[in-house]
């Protein structure tokens, strides 16, 4: 048996993709997770350090038997149909591709969403797959697939960001990830949205 955990990142921010992350860990691994090398309670990922969401980054990935899949919308998707169906359409797609390329779709699973998401069951149900998922407030709190789904994610939109801000060094990306801290909305204003920025985001003060 899988319990899957689906979280996103980057709902709020006025700049870069949303980005969801699908974990699925065997009902076993419960107990280890309790038991893990570097000794680093399992939380969110919005209350662990930079360092440590990296650590557990890497413990799924080291882990054969922890299957993950991530799936980005990018800005000018958000914009065209918003963010809510972006995270949605996001979701979607990660768990499709995952219980395609795992070959979960026969497998005996619980699906798990933290509050906010929802998946396209009509498109993962005309694929063949069965599917009881729920969405469950705070779940990224009360549920380790789908904290570790919240980190992946969490892992995966800082590290892209990163990337983007070589190519626009201007607004300080590498730092706030494209959320709307005072930083970022002041380069904002001084030099304009870039390519890269959710145009029907608003920031909360004028841009000259």
């Amino acid at each position: 048996m899988y319990i899957i955990g689906i979280d996103e990142v980057g709902r709020g921010a006025l700049a870069g993709p949303v980005v969801v992350a699908v974990v699925a860990l065997p009902r076993h691994f419960k107990s280890l997770l309790r038991s893990r090398a570097h000794k680093i309670k399992l939380r969110d990922s919005k209350k662990l350090s930079p360092k440590s969401r990296e650590l557990w980054f890497e413990y799924v990935k080291e882990r054969s038997l922890i299957l993950y899949d991530v799936s980005r919308v990018y800005p000018k998707k958000i914009d065209s149909i918003n963010i809510s169906k972006a995270a949605n359409l996001a979701a979607t797609r990660a768990l499709a591709r995952l219980l395609a390329t795992r070959k979960l779709a026969n497998r005996d699973m619980k699906i798990f969403l933290d509050s906010g998401l929802y998946l396209n069951t009509q498109t993962l149900m005309a694929s063949g797959y069965r599917l009881n998922p729920k969405t469950f407030i705070k779940g990224d709190e009360k549920i380790n697939a789908i904290k570790l789904a919240s980190i992946v994610a969490k892992v995966t939109r800082d590290r892209y960001m990163i990337k983007l801000h070589e190519f626009y060094p201007r607004y300080g990306f590498d730092t706030h990830k494209g959320y709307g801290t005072k930083s970022h909305i002041k380069a904002i204003r001084k030099h304009g949205y870039s390519d890269v920025h959710r145009k029907s985001f608003k920031v909360k003060h004028k841009i000259i």
